[in-house]
């Protein structure tokens, strides 16, 4: 389907993820309705790292009302410090969709919850083109709710 794709999985993701993320030149949006304490703390070093940067992230989730007992708490946190850093933080009600664009011209999707992964079978595919990109910044209206300056 696509030449310039490849496919991950739970084992091998957070390695290509990583390194497309420290090359991020302007920036991350992310769609991941769950958040744990526990990934955000493996995330949190890159996204200051990008942060002083200054490297935009835009973190599209949950509301955290919406999730029950205590990932309601972790999810209050992983909010607050994100926000702390600048990252701007946006709800979605039903929120389910699991992606991230990197510079609009990296694309991850699949069903991995960047924000809560843990031990979970799952996968993610990467596709390296401005025009998916851009597509589906469209398809989710990201600057409807965040101006562009890319």
């Amino acid at each position: 389907m696509f030449s310039n794709s490849s496919l991950f999985d739970q084992n091998n993701f957070d390695k290509a993820f990583f390194r497309d993320l420290l090359t991020c030149k302007r920036e991350v949006i992310i769609e991941s309705p769950f958040i744990t304490t526990r990934r955000l703390e493996t995330l949190l070093p890159t996204f200051n790292r990008l942060r002083r940067r200054n490297v935009r992230i835009i973190v599209n989730t949950k509301d955290p009302i919406e999730h029950d007992g205590d990932f309601y708490f972790q999810a209050i946190d992983a909010v607050r410090a994100m926000q702390e850093i600048g990252i701007t933080v946006l709800y979605t009600v039903g929120h389910h969709r699991k992606l991230a664009i990197l510079d609009r011209k990296i694309v991850y999707e699949g069903s991995l919850n960047i924000l809560s992964f843990s031990a979970s079978c799952e996968i993610m595919r990467k596709i390296t083109s401005k025009d998916v990109a851009t597509e589906l910044c469209k398809f989710i209206a990201i600057d409807r709710y965040v101006r562009s300056n890319v």
